[in-house]
């Protein structure tokens, strides 16, 4: 009972000092329940979100648990207070239309339903080992207080239909890429005769395309809050850093192979530190990016009770945002571990060349996807990513088995039984994984409905 806990005490002081730093007398006790519910909400994100950055460096053992979850809560934290921005959308991109809810206690109340709803459906799909997306949460909760509050005509449907799709692009996209990258460490590393050799000319390549694609999403999507950057001025960013970093990477990488047997042990110990790298670059832009999903409705339901006014578009105080980056560490620190291990190990085996992949699938489909215009989800690709390198695995392993066969006596020969029973992608969380993102914004949206309802009906 220590994790749970500690969470109570840092929702309690949350709601106490929200109580304080809100400076309105008497005491504004609906202000004090957003925080409340804003900090639960954080705890789940960190709980939550996180391990999808973390995740793969764990399950290939480039990390101990509790080096990722230190690393993980410092650039969280860093990413959230340094990048997180200034100004966040309430109405979560035009989900429902802004003069349904002008009405100043309906407006409160549609936030307050929506952060929630999205805490409890983030909560329910942690217990059950599902990562999901926080931001998809965020949007099903905003869209059943907003049929809730003003019926179905007031939610923008062509921007739903335009989520909805992200939740198949996102994952394809990131799965793609991180199996086509795994294909070229094999073919280009693992299945040479000479691995080292092959190595010390491929790995630094890799190490800068990482740099360059680490780069560019951190230009897109963390640095953009502070200096706007369009997408062009991102990859000259992202080119310049990802040269520097190949021509650094050459002389460090040749040493470090220097001695190194010729087998694949040996390739995995020039990929653990990039690996280490890329996982607190992630949570870097994580937390300036999530942080909003926390703290956002907060945000919206503050500003209503201090000006009496609905905005779409609403300032944070920086106590606010403090709420969001110390209660995503939190929920990391408590409740992480158990999706770090579904993420890292559970779904498929990883070594640091997979997660390697993984990780710069994440950066690369994210760049891709802001270039193309297309709303995509970080949890979606990095567990795509996952799905993408283990289902790649069990093509390449079924494909080398048949080559290896073709000259096998029969007795010797792998029936298609075993074949099955060695997969690689273990079924079981897959389909519970897909059926969680696939009902994640209809199941957001109901008990957003329910909540508003309730609410509602207390104070009329």
């Amino acid at each position: 009972m220590v994790a749970p806990g500690i969470a109570l005490a840092f929702i309690i002081v949350t709601g106490l000092a929200a109580a304080v730093l809100f400076g309105q007398l008497p005491i504004n006790f609906i202000v004090v329940a957003a925080a409340v519910f804003g900090a639960y909400m954080a705890l789940n994100i960190g709980a939550n979100d996180v391990a999808n950055n973390m995740g793969p460096a764990v399950g290939a053992n480039a990390l101990t648990m509790g080096g990722a979850i230190a690393i993980a809560a410092i650039f969280e934290s860093l990413g959230a207070l340094l990048a997180g921005g200034d100004v966040v959308s309430t109405i979560s991109k035009g989900i429902i239309d802004p003069t349904t809810v002008a009405d100043t206690q309906v407006f409160i109340w549609a936030m307050m339903a929506a952060l929630i709803s999205a805490a409890l459906w983030i909560n329910l799909a942690t217990w059950i080992g599902a990562p999901v997306s926080t931001t998809h949460s965020v949007v099903g909760g905003v869209m059943g207080a907003g049929i809730a509050a003003a019926g179905l005509a007031a939610v923008s449907w062509p921007t739903m239909s335009t989520i909805a799709a992200s939740w198949v692009i996102s994952p394809v996209m990131g799965g793609v890429i991180a199996a086509l990258f795994l294909a070229l460490i094999k073919s280009r590393i693992i299945y040479q005769e000479d691995k080292i050799a092959a190595a010390r000319r491929w790995v630094p390549i890799l190490v800068g395309i990482m740099a360059g694609a680490f780069a560019t999403y951190l230009a897109l999507k963390g640095l953009n809050r502070v200096v706007k950057i369009n997408i062009g001025t991102a990859l000259l960013i992202g080119t310049a850093l990802g040269t520097i970093t190949w021509l650094i990477t050459i002389p460090l990488i040749r040493k470090k192979a220097r001695g190194l047997e010729n087998r694949n042990k040996s390739i995995k110990l020039l990929f653990g530190l990039p690996l280490v790298i890329s996982a607190a670059l992630l949570s870097f832009a994580h937390g300036a990016n999530d942080v909003a999903n926390a703290v956002g409705p907060l945000a919206a339901i503050v500003h209503a009770a201090e000006f009496g006014t609905a905005e779409t578009q609403v300032g944070i105080p920086i106590w606010v945002m403090v709420i969001g980056a110390f209660g995503i560490s939190f929920g990391l620190f408590l409740f992480g571990p158990k999706l770090i291990r579904m993420v890292g190990s559970q779904i498929t085996k990883l070594n640091p060349m997979r997660a390697y992949c993984v990780a710069l699938s994440a950066a690369i489909t994210v760049i891709v996807a802001s270039w193309l215009g297309l709303p995509v989800s970080s949890t979606h690709i990095a567990v795509g990513g996952v799905f993408g390198v283990g289902f790649f695995r069990e093509w390449d392993t079924e494909r080398r088995w048949r080559m290896n066969s073709d000259g096998r006596p029969p007795e010797r020969r792998i029936a298609p039984e075993e074949r099955r029973r060695r997969r690689l992608v273990r079924r079981s969380h897959f389909m519970t994984i897909i059926a969680a993102w696939v009902i994640t914004v209809p199941a957001a949206a109901l008990i957003s409905g329910g909540i508003f309802l309730a609410l509602n009906a207390l104070t009329s």
